[in-house]
């Protein structure tokens, strides 16, 4: 799978089944080449349809299954930001 297959894939909690939206980018390691999270564009700022609030960083092995269409993801719901803008998730 390639960075673009990701970013065509939305993010989904399956512990609230909250869409998270879509990847925008991949961190890996430099020294052995996998993937240690993916990065999703934090919630929409308030009057803004361009800027989000910071970043979700979804730690790899938070990811659950790669689906055909989606990502699933087991994060608590308490460590991701709410639509207001709150805590960001950070490992």
């Amino acid at each position: 799978m390639r960075l673009f297959d990701c970013r065509n894939k939305e993010v989904i909690n399956i512990c609230d089944c909250r869409k998270l939206g879509f990847v925008s980018d991949i961190e890996f390691c430099p020294d052995t080449g996998k993937i240690t999270a993916l990065i999703v564009p934090g919630p929409m700022k308030l009057f803004s349809s361009r800027c989000h609030e910071g970043e979700i960083v979804i730690p790899f092995c938070c990811v659950r299954q790669f689906g055909k269409e989606i990502i699933l993801v087991e994060i608590n719901p308490k460590e991701l930001p709410n639509d207001k803008g709150g805590k960001e998730m950070c490992k």
